[in-house]
């Protein structure tokens, strides 16, 4: 199942099962402040983690903590085999092959990869996808107002080094992304085509059917940042299209410090390494080195092993919940937090419907910085996050320097966002806003 649209799934979790999930992360049973109950609504920047996730890595450290694709011995073939199972683990879960899926330490890093291999693919090994890695000063790359800085600023840099020249699709005023400008943005100068899934502030489904149909039109590349959808939403990226998709573990229930590149497997086959060092060579001489093919050509060095291990957990727990009950649970949850856009003096940046949106909800209370807002509801018990989110320029597009963000996971109950929506009510109360 593909999510260029609304994903409307038959059931959502029952209220047992809901709070079966919620007791397998442990972190949701403290308190702060004094003794609240704590009401996490921060999982768009990072999620919890199930006790079967930190189980994983535990085991891994005490059971089969040894190098991969090195030793001879039987940990280290346990070792190697757990860190591949986990790669046919996150593959199933995105759709994609084993071999197109490269560890990487996260999204971050995943989306670097492959600007660097657009500004050096002369050294790459050429074949089919060699062509269309290649950048000349006068391409262009296109990306979108919403983006994360993480999938803006390497495009920018790439810009700089290639001579390349950057535009991108604006966003209307409900936050959703301007699709009318498709044929006008993307020419048959543009090279590459680079957008969020899903915004880590309006929470918009980004039309992406569309987006790829217009990249193929000029034959750009597409690559996407899939961090806030493939949490929460059925993702397949070879139905999607889409040549690149990137993500990370900690926003899937999963370990920090480790995430996934998807690339097309002729793409990854011509492009260059970033890191050079072990784990990546076929051969080396005192002359030349030839490289291993993809994707332990992009993963040099010793790997984050357990955490890639616990990545793969991650999505096996996910892929037995069933995304499409995750979409649906969470769709509740939007429409529950969404409510606080009829409270007077409430502003929220982005849809306020739950058509084609994921339960993420940037808002603004006029008179009120974001900071403060964040610290009210702190002191009683609600996480939020405050600031720009990593998305200045869609903050200065609403005109705003900041908001206040509250954000669902599979974890998140209607009784969380009740208590959310009584503490925004005492920030209003405290800072005397009618």
């Amino acid at each position: 199942m593909t999510t260029t649209g609304t994903v409307r799934p038959a059931a959502s979790f029952t209220a047992r099962e809901l709070a079966a999930v919620r007791a397998d992360f442990p972190l949701l049973g403290r308190t702060v402040r004094g003794g609240r109950p704590l009401v996490y609504l921060d999982s768009a920047a990072t999620s919890q983690k199930p006790n079967v996730v930190l189980e994983a890595e535990v085991d891994f450290y005490e059971q089969r903590n040894a190098a991969v694709h090195r030793g001879a011995h039987q940990v280290a073939e346990e070792a190697t085999e757990a860190f591949e199972q986990a790669r046919d683990a996150v593959a199933a879960f995105v759709g994609a092959d084993p071999g197109e899926i490269v560890w990487t330490s996260g999204a971050t890093a995943a989306i670097n990869l492959v600007a660097y291999a657009l500004s050096n693919a002369t050294l790459g090994r050429g074949g089919e996808g060699a062509a269309r890695l290649r950048l000349a000063p006068g391409d262009e790359i296109v990306v979108t107002e919403a983006e994360h800085h993480a999938n803006l600023v390497p495009w920018q840099e790439l810009c700089a080094r290639t001579g390349a020249v950057l535009r991108w699709i604006g966003v209307d005023d409900d936050g959703r992304l301007d699709v009318a400008a498709l044929d006008t943005v993307v020419t048959d100068r543009t090279r590459v085509v680079a957008f969020g899934h899903v915004s880590n502030v309006t929470g918009a489904i980004a039309p992406v059917e569309q987006i790829v149909a217009a990249a193929r039109r000029v034959g750009a590349l597409t690559v996407l940042d899939a961090c806030q959808s493939v949490p929460h939403l059925p993702v397949d990226v070879h139905a999607l299209g889409v040549d690149f998709a990137a993500f990370s573990a900690h926003k899937m229930v999963g370990p920090t410090g480790v995430g996934a590149l998807y690339g097309r497997r002729e793409l990854l086959e011509a492009m260059p390494p970033v890191t050079t060092g072990g784990s990546m060579v076929e051969v080396v001489t005192m002359e030349a080195t030839t490289y291993a093919p993809p994707p332990q050509r992009f993963e040099a060095g010793t790997q984050m092993v357990a955490q890639a291990v616990g990545m793969g957990v991650a999505a096996q727990w996910l892929d037995e919940l069933g995304m499409e009950r995750v979409a649906a649970h969470e769709a509740q949850i939007a429409a529950e937090l969404l409510k606080i856009a009829d409270v007077p003096g409430v502003r929220v940046l982005g849809p306020t419907d739950t058509r084609d949106r994921v339960a993420v909800v940037s808002f603004v209370v006029d008179g009120v910085h974001a900071h403060d807002v964040g610290q009210v509801l702190d002191d009683r018990g609600v996480a939020v996050r405050v600031g720009h989110h990593c998305a200045q320029p869609l903050h200065r597009r609403f005109g705003v320097a900041a908001t206040a963000r509250a954000s669902a996971s599979v974890y998140t109950t209607v009784e969380d966002v009740v208590a959310f929506r009584e503490a925004l009510g005492g920030v209003r109360a405290f800072f005397g806003v009618d």
